[in-house]
């Protein structure tokens, strides 16, 4: 979601911010107790492909940085 607001501001991306954020609301209803390692591991698998399908878009330089300050 904090990538979107430096990437675009358009109508095609606020669906896709939407479904990010439905995506957020079902995290934070998520037992827990029922997740297993083999899912987190899914889960990190997506997120490390749709990191790289973003790659290209920072690294052309056209947007800024996510963050005003880094995190980690």
């Amino acid at each position: 979601m904090d990538v979107h607001a430096t990437v675009s501001d358009d109508d095609e991306t606020e669906v896709i911010l939407s479904q990010f954020e439905d995506l957020d609301q079902n995290i934070e209803d998520l037992d827990m107790s029922h997740v297993s390692e083999g899912d987190v591991l899914m889960v990190e698998q997506a997120t490390n492909a749709l990191l790289v399908e973003f790659q290209s878009v920072f690294n052309s330089g056209e947007f800024g940085p996510v963050y005003e300050v880094q995190g980690n």
